[in-house]
């Protein structure tokens, strides 16, 4: 199993960056995909999920501002996000969950917001 995360980089704050997470190895369409993040001396933390029927959730501070999106066919979902403030600055991570005993994660992908 394989998740490739993409898209990261340095943006100024309220700009937009799209980041990819490519998966492999398994049946994707039936995994629950999660955007986590984690910044320097803080835990990880959810910051958007969309299940196989692609309902979505998302963190109260993220709301409004990301959406998460994936395409079954690329087997690859997608976080794009908008009005990105310093405070989003973290490493970005993909994870695939198949219940709570089964998942997998990224490498993860770093976002720096400049203010």
């Amino acid at each position: 199993v394989l998740l490739v995360e993409s898209g990261g980089g340095l943006v100024q704050a309220g700009g937009s960056l799209r980041l990819s997470c490519a998966a492999s190895g398994i049946t994707f369409s039936i995994y629950t995909m999660a955007w986590y993040r984690q910044a320097p001396k803080k835990q990880r933390e959810m910051v958007a999920t969309i299940t196989s029927g692609s309902e979505t959730n998302y963190a109260d501070s993220v709301k409004g501002r990301f959406a998460i999106s994936r395409d079954n066919a690329k087997d690859t979902v997608y976080l794009q996000m908008n009005s990105l403030k310093p405070e989003d600055t973290a490493v970005y991570y993909c994870k695939a969950e198949l219940g709570v005993a089964l998942f997998y994660w990224g490498q993860g992908t770093q976002v720096t917001v400049s203010s």
